[in-house]
């Protein structure tokens, strides 16, 4: 089983069209074009009913005290957590690729709609939702992709992991408003086989090249 990009080679730099989050002209982040990539994929293992793609940052600060500090970095030794990104479920097997911006296009002030989604399949809560759980402006339901957007001032590059899962079953046992965990967990004993694409990305200048 195989998945490629034509988005970025696998291990190397994300593009800032596919991240939530950019750096601006005058130093300043702001919100980028938060394309989803291009995602392909070849020689599922027989049986396959349906496919499940998980995109998670394994890279984000378990802390947040320093988080977005111009004074200050965040310590590259700091225990880090997943955050997730993308959760997309029941995706059928054919077409073999999803297309850039297929589903999604821009950043959505409280997120975009679901869990309905294109080709049938369902997407689930992405991470952003806690994120901005507590800004007036931002509060919302963060349903499908919403790509990168790391401390500017994290000492560690973030490193970005979309893993496609064959399963054995024609619909995942997730309901509601479903997160990564519950996907997780939902995932275990149907999984055929995986493959994964990884991507790096930074809004910190001093670890740019």
């Amino acid at each position: 089983m195989r998945l490629f990009s034509h988005s970025w080679a696998d291990g190397e730099a994300i593009p800032s069209r596919y991240a939530a989050g950019r750096l601006a002209a005058d130093g300043s982040v702001a919100f980028s074009e938060n394309l989803n990539p291009h995602l392909g994929w070849s020689d599922l293992p027989s049986g396959t009913r349906s496919l499940v793609l998980v995109c998670h940052d394994s890279d984000v600060p378990s802390r947040g005290d320093d988080v977005n500090r111009a004074d200050r970095e965040v310590s590259a030794d700091l225990p880090r957590v997943d955050f997730f990104h993308w959760l997309l479920v029941d995706l059928p097997a054919t077409p073999s690729e999803i297309a850039e911006g297929e589903y999604s296009r821009g950043f959505t002030a409280r997120g975009k709609p679901g869990p309905q989604a294109l080709r049938g399949a369902r997407q689930g809560l992405n991470d952003y939702t806690g994120w901005f759980a507590g800004d007036a402006n931002m509060a919302g339901r963060y349903y499908g992709y919403d790509g990168p957007f790391p401390p500017f001032n994290d000492a560690l590059l973030h490193h970005y992991r979309f893993t496609l899962y064959a399963l054995s079953v024609p619909r995942l046992a997730v309901e509601g408003e479903f997160n990564g965990e519950q996907v997780r967990a939902a995932l275990a004993g149907v999984v055929l086989e995986s493959a994964s694409y990884c991507g790096i990305y930074t809004l910190n200048r001093r670890l740019m090249p």
